[in-house]
């Protein structure tokens, strides 16, 4: 069911992050322009001949190996779903993002600085609603040992809750979260949570090239001892950064979800 809950936001005035992509290890500049309502966000490949543009949009995502990508003819750019989660979390529905690179910055691994970011940009109210997705009936998804359960809920916005287990053998406890999903808990529990991995699987992508220019202060490393040269940020990161994730991904879809999932 469709409904309208609120205004449309956009940016007050431009933004700018410069950083390195964690998988091709580019530089990269991004320019965030406010955008017109109805107009979602859009990147557009400012490196490129002609300027490409591709809308961040479920559509257009292609297949990408441990990061989210979308393609439209030339304009391709990956590892979008920190940027979508915090302009997401943050409500910011409307947006164009110049980007001189094929990914965008990892940055600290999280969407921190995006957050601080527009906080500083500032937000706006446009004149147009912004489209609610309400979910009416549940449904589960399931691959491999994931699954993924979606239903109806009583209060307006999204729930998300994360069951994270990698099993007994995991440097990686068992960990739970669960989050009424408003931009000030974006903001205060789950935007400064960072990506992480094993170090065995840091080591085998770099066997292939793949974040070279990423260290230990980037990203969260675990070993078989726990993390690696850095220091965790809430005991239960790792599925508050699944839950960053899942907000960054969910807004491929262009509307708000109103429902638990």
């Amino acid at each position: 069911m469709l409904v309208s809950k609120r205004p449309q936001r956009t940016l007050a005035r431009e933004a700018v992050v410069d950083g390195v992509g964690f998988f091709h290890g580019s530089d990269v500049h991004m320019r965030f322009l406010p955008a017109d309502a109805d107009s979602g966000v859009r990147f557009v490949r400012s490196d490129l001949p002609d300027r490409p543009s591709v809308a961040a949009r479920i559509d257009r995502v292609v297949p990408a190996q441990r990061r989210t990508a979308v393609q439209d003819g030339e304009a391709r750019v990956e590892m979008i779903e920190h940027v979508m989660a915090a302009l997401a979390g943050m409500q910011v529905d409307n947006c164009t993002i110049e980007i001189d690179a094929p990914e965008c910055p990892g940055l600290d691994g999280s969407s921190r600085a995006y957050v601080e970011m527009f906080d500083a940009a500032g937000v706006v109210e446009q004149e147009r609603p912004r489209k609610g997705f309400v979910l009416d009936r549940s449904f589960v998804v399931r691959e491999g040992d994931a699954v993924l359960a979606a239903h109806p809920s009583a209060a307006d916005g999204l729930t998300l809750s994360y069951h994270l287990d990698y099993g007994q053998s995991s440097p990686i406890g068992n960990q739970g979260v669960l989050f009424s999903m408003t931009p000030e808990t974006f903001r205060d529990q789950v935007s400064s949570c960072r990506t992480f991995l094993l170090e065995k699987e840091a080591k085998a992508l770099r066997s292939m090239g793949i974040g070279l220019r990423t260290t230990e202060a980037d990203v969260l490393l675990f070993g078989d001892s726990g993390v690696v040269g850095n220091t965790l940020r809430f005991p239960d990161e790792c599925a508050r950064h699944k839950v960053l994730d899942m907000v960054g991904d969910f807004a491929l879809l262009g509307m708000d979800i109103h429902g638990f999932i």
